[in-house]
């Protein structure tokens, strides 16, 4: 059994935000003098542990409180109840031995120097994390070489492309190797070439230094390729703890039966047989339960003159997104 390297138990974070009910001249005039405050619970009450080497995607909608467990966890934010234990230490004690085995890299926030080449950034981190200089330059050379950013290192920043700044970030992030990681949406707005370079930087670092990862997206395709386990959070609480590959078992109770027909149909006929998602005449979409999917396929053959027809699943980005607009109940 591997070590807990991540130990969470009953986190909650809270926000004081002041409260503005009331709009008008008066009521600011009332709230300047006399302001009113309420907290919003954005993590209530969350437990879980992550084992050393595990890569594990934390998946929640905007607001749901995935952002803030992770500054939690890095030791950006203080909880306002509940324990921590990150590799043996408290985050918001921010220890230097902590710090040098933890990263956090936002997809939306950047430490590289806009105006110089990124190994300039490079070379700040390794006197602020104390790097020795053979160990300096073979991580730095090891770490470009599986981003091939050979040249992209020398030019200023600012004359990058997106994806070119994302692989100087992971690099610039990971010079003093951490043991873990907290990504928060590392390939957002990249193309798909750029989306798939980074995921693969990711593979061969979990393999090669042994790191726990903790990864937040929207983009599914980071969720399925990277991970096995998913943690997926929704107004503060876990809602799903579990294999990636069980989610849809757990959630998804339908499937879809898609068709091309040679003939105009009717679709009040149709409806009889599933939930029409689309239909125009001749092509169609119905929405079926699962264990009746192979039934229905039969029913449109032997009644109608099909051209194509196929069986398909509910994707993992619609499972997700069913669960927030509550589809799904959890």
């Amino acid at each position: 059994m591997k070590e807990e390297i991540i130990q969470v138990r009953n986190l909650v974070k809270n926000f004081r935000v002041e409260d503005r009910n009331s709009s008008g001249l008066f009521s600011s005039v009332k709230q300047f003098f006399n302001p009113k405050f309420r907290d919003i619970v954005a993590v209530d009450d969350v437990t879980f542990n992550i084992s050393r080497q595990e890569f594990v995607a934390f998946i929640g909608s905007n607001g749901a409180g995935k952002t803030t467990t992770l500054k939690c966890l890095s030791g950006l934010l203080h909880p306002n109840a509940g324990s921590i234990q990150v590799a043996g230490h408290s985050p918001w004690e921010m220890t230097h031995s902590y710090l040098r085995k933890i990263s956090l890299l936002m997809g939306n926030r950047s430490q590289l120097w806009w105006e110089l080449p990124a190994v300039e950034t490079f070379l700040l981190n390794k006197e602020i994390y104390q790097i020795e200089d053979n160990t300096y330059r073979d991580t730095v050379e090891d770490m470009v070489d599986m981003l091939g950013i050979q040249k992209e290192i020398l030019v200023p920043v600012r004359k990058l492309s997106l994806g070119e700044r994302m692989k100087c970030e992971l690099v610039a992030s990971l010079i003093h190797t951490p043991e873990i990681l907290f990504l928060d949406e590392p390939t957002i707005g990249l193309d798909v070439l750029a989306q798939q370079k980074v995921r693969d930087f990711l593979k061969e670092y979990n393999k090669k230094y042994k790191a726990t990862i903790i990864l937040t997206s929207h983009n599914m395709e980071d969720v399925q390729d990277l991970c096995k386990r998913s943690i997926v959070i929704e107004k503060g609480k876990i809602i799903y703890d579990g294999k990636i590959s069980e989610l849809k078992q757990k959630f998804v109770k339908e499937k879809y039966v898609k068709f091309v027909l040679s003939k105009n149909a009717m679709r009040d006929d149709l409806e009889k047989l599933g939930r029409v998602v689309e239909f125009d005449g001749i092509t169609g979409i119905l929405e079926v339960p699962k264990e009746r999917s192979t039934f229905v396929t039969k029913a449109i053959l032997s009644n109608y003159e099909v051209e194509d027809i196929d069986i398909e699943e509910v994707t993992l980005e619609s499972v997700v997104k069913n669960i927030f607009d509550g589809k799904y109940k959890v």
